[in-house]
């Protein structure tokens, strides 16, 4: 193995597998918006380019066979040891830079979830946050429910 990030953990994998469950479970209400899931890269741009956990692509013009050409509606992470700080710090910036409308992080180890979402297509605020007995709805997509006690059970 040359020059690799590690793994993500099976906690990390296990969470991915679940929110994508119950969001591809609830797709109709996706109104004919694509689901894609880790590692598919995103080129913001020629020098950005990142791999979200989950994403989802409304405009199909952005999706080709390598990749995903533009700003996605809505991108969720899941936190890893090795890379919370920068999904927290640099990513968001990222996202909120280029105008990823619902960014959602969800913290494997404190049992939560930071929603944030565009205000006036300039930057996010401060996020929402959920607690692991809670319900987040995705603002994006009217009707997409994500039990949270359903993603950190084990």
């Amino acid at each position: 193995v040359y020059n690799m990030s590690p793994a993500p953990g099976t906690r990390h994998q296990m969470i991915l597998n679940k929110l994508n469950i119950i969001i591809s479970r609830q797709s109709h209400l996706l109104k004919g918006c694509q689901i894609f899931i880790a590692p598919t890269d995103v080129v913001l741009s020629e020098y950005d380019v990142v791999q979200p956990d989950i994403l989802v692509v409304c405009d199909r013009a952005k999706i080709t066979e390598r990749n995903i050409q533009g700003v996605p509606d809505l991108v969720i992470e899941v936190l890893s040891p090795n890379t919370a700080l920068k999904d927290k710090r640099e990513k968001k910036a990222l996202y909120e830079r280029y105008g990823v409308r619902e960014y959602i992080i969800v913290d494997p180890i404190g049992q939560y979830a930071e929603r944030f979402f565009l205000q006036d297509n300039t930057n996010y605020g401060l996020p929402d946050i959920f607690g692991h007995l809670e319900t987040l709805s995705l603002k994006s997509f009217e009707g997409i429910d994500v039990n949270l006690s359903d993603v950190f059970e084990f």
